[in-house]
């Protein structure tokens, strides 16, 4: 099968660029620029030049063969407190880019799948939520479900399966936000923002390894699947309980905590809104009907594997940090 995938220098893009090519797909990434190409073919893909914003490069770049597209491409804003303009370009690279993807794909196209975030149908009053949950977009959210109910409408006229998977929130080795959390929890400048009057109620939070991201969107293309998945942890965590766990490993003392109230004013309304606002969801439908499983069940493997891969390839003793106390398979610590 050739699959065309945009944002394939990503954090998930190059994984679903490798995972795909050592299954036989065909696989082709679009690239911006040189060192893009470059990371598609170090990950067994062939790259393409070209812009989700522009159509004729589109054009020029898919395949007239191409059976199945993932449209992975954003433009999340790195700034802990982003302006609008930050996350309209990322509402363009999502939605407008979305649209031009469909409108340069050819007739050949059997699947669309596409990385949504399982916070675009948190509840507002904090219970599990699955698939079948309404959705409550906010700043952040609302081109993602635009993208869902775009997908949806075109699937039910073209004629192909659209497939939406709703991701937890990424950690991985190689994610910026990963190594951002590990600077300041070493720093010290990492706080744990919670809600409630003095920060000390816990919002449970769903979260995923990338890499076991990549492989639910593998699971789905061999399923032919269509719909909406949640993929995320087998467990929701706390973000007390996340990076708790994620200082201990890195030999960083214990995050102070900070009400969500305070933390607005340091990094923004959509930022304290992600850490104290539950979205505790259950990737049960993923596990049933694509027969995935996540390689890193619970948020404790899956940083344990983060910083044993930074030890191994130099990144701890970059960042100045000595491994601590390692978390036992139930959180406890162990020597």
């Amino acid at each position: 099968m050739k699959v065309f995938i945009t944002g394939a220098t990503g954090v998930l893009g190059r994984r679903l660029v490798e995972r795909l090519a050592e299954r036989d797909h065909e696989v082709v990434g679009l690239a911006r620029d040189v060192a893009g190409e470059r990371v598609v073919e170090r990950r067994g893909g062939t790259p393409r030049r070209g812009d989700v914003l522009e159509p004729e490069s589109l054009e020029r770049a898919v395949d007239d063969d191409v059976g199945v597209v993932i449209h992975a491409a954003t433009a999340i804003p790195d700034s802990t407190r982003p302006a609008d303009e930050a996350w309209a370009r990322n509402d363009r690279v999502r939605l407008e880019g979305a649209r031009n993807l469909l409108e340069a794909s050819p007739s050949s196209l059997r699947q669309v799948l596409f990385p949504s975030v399982v916070w675009v149908a948190r509840q507002p009053d904090g219970p599990q939520f699955d698939e079948t949950a309404d959705c409550h977009p906010d700043r952040a959210t609302r081109s993602a479900a635009e993208v869902e109910d775009l997908l949806e409408r075109h699937a039910n006229t073209d004629g192909f399966d659209a497939a939406v998977l709703r991701c937890g929130l990424f950690y991985a080795p190689d994610a910026r936000d990963t190594r951002a959390w590990a600077e300041g929890l070493l720093e010290g400048r990492l706080p744990i923002v919670d809600s409630g009057l003095l920060g000390r109620r816990d919002a449970e939070l769903s979260f995923v390894h990338a890499d076991d991201a990549a492989a639910a969107f593998v699971a789905a293309v061999a399923a032919e699947a269509s719909g909406r998945y949640h993929v995320v942890d087998d467990e929701p965590a706390t973000g007390a309980a996340f990076f708790e766990t994620f200082a201990a490993l890195l030999g960083a003392g214990k995050p102070r905590r900070i009400p969500g109230w305070l933390a607005r004013v340091f990094v923004g309304e959509v930022t304290a809104r992600m850490m104290t606002s539950p979205m505790p969801t259950t990737n049960a439908k993923a596990k049933r009907e694509l027969g995935w499983e996540p390689e890193h069940p619970t948020h404790r493997d899956g940083l344990k594997q983060v910083v044993e891969t930074w030890e191994s390839d130099g990144t701890l003793a970059e960042l100045g940090a000595e491994p601590g106390e390692k978390p036992g398979p139930r959180g406890e610590k162990v020597a």
